[in-house]
């Protein structure tokens, strides 16, 4: 049977990956006012920042409908005369993207749609596990199995720079986005059952407080999936990158994934967002 991998834009999978591993990516939608964009087709990150600036409003992100995802999974069939997909799932706690894509796969026999419980590259993580399973030669119901039971396994978090954005969306008081402006205040915002919230506060400077989390994470995760990690940011900074690759590479990952977050992330975290993510066993 020829199993293939689906998954939601917010997976945030590099389009040189995501091709190579034959999964295909269902974009999910960035309002800016009256227009809409496709996250990770026509729209990138320094368009949701210049808006932003602009305007002073966020950007609105949206789900797929049913509709959308069954046209989706009947495309994805076609296109590689595949028998079943696996479809990764942004957390349901988050977006209706996943009951929508439960519902669309009701009108096939051959699709499972996991619901991964995170969201950006945590997705990503189980969506390329998948496809190593799926390489593998194991059975379908099997794969399902095992990457279902991986969902609580992933690490995902982030540290985000600024409060502005996460204010704008309704997401902190207006009294603690200045006391972490006046402190230089960096929250770690991290998912747990598919719910972000914050997890610490950090001080300082963003590039030191980048080098604090990441000693933290190795700290609080210590039985870890070495086969990949991702960097996942919104906004590039090289120096910052390179010295966590150098702790990656002395925590002996395999595959280094550095990748910016996609318009979804953005819209909601801003500039100066940056998380490690990986599989802890």
């Amino acid at each position: 049977m020829k199993i293939i991998v689906t998954t939601d834009s917010t997976s945030d999978i590099p389009k040189e990956i995501a091709k190579k591993r034959n999964i295909e990516v269902m974009p999910l939608l960035v309002n800016l006012e009256d227009d809409t964009f496709e996250d990770g087709v026509n729209i990138v990150n320094e368009d949701i920042f210049s808006f932003v600036d602009k305007t002073g409003a966020l950007p609105k992100t949206g789900a797929r409908s049913s509709e959308h995802y069954k046209e989706f999974f009947e495309n994805a069939i076609k296109k590689h005369d595949a028998e079943a997909i696996i479809h990764i799932a942004l957390s349901s706690e988050i977006s209706s993207s996943c009951q929508n894509a439960i519902v669309a796969s009701q009108e096939f026999d051959n699709v499972k749609v996991i619901d991964s419980r995170s969201l950006s590259s945590g997705c990503g993580l189980l969506a390329l596990k998948t496809a190593d399973l799926i390489d593998e030669g194991l059975d379908f119901e099997t794969i399902s199995k095992l990457t279902d039971n991986l969902t609580k396994n992933v690490q995902a978090s982030f540290v985000i720079d600024k409060l502005n954005y996460l204010y704008k969306g309704g997401r902190c008081s207006a009294v603690a986005m200045f006391g972490a402006n006046i402190l230089r205040i960096k929250p770690k915002i991290k998912l747990s059952d598919g719910k972000m919230g914050v997890d610490k506060k950090y001080m300082g400077k963003f590039e030191n407080v980048v080098a604090t989390y990441v000693k933290d994470i190795f700290e609080e995760y210590t039985n870890i999936d070495k086969t990949r990690v991702f960097v996942t940011f919104t906004t590039e900074n090289e120096e910052v990158n390179k010295k966590i690759e150098v702790v990656l590479k002395e925590k002996g990952f395999k595959e280094i994934i550095f990748n910016f977050a996609g318009s979804t992330i953005a819209s909601h975290c801003g500039r100066n967002t940056l998380g490690v993510l990986f599989i802890n066993n």
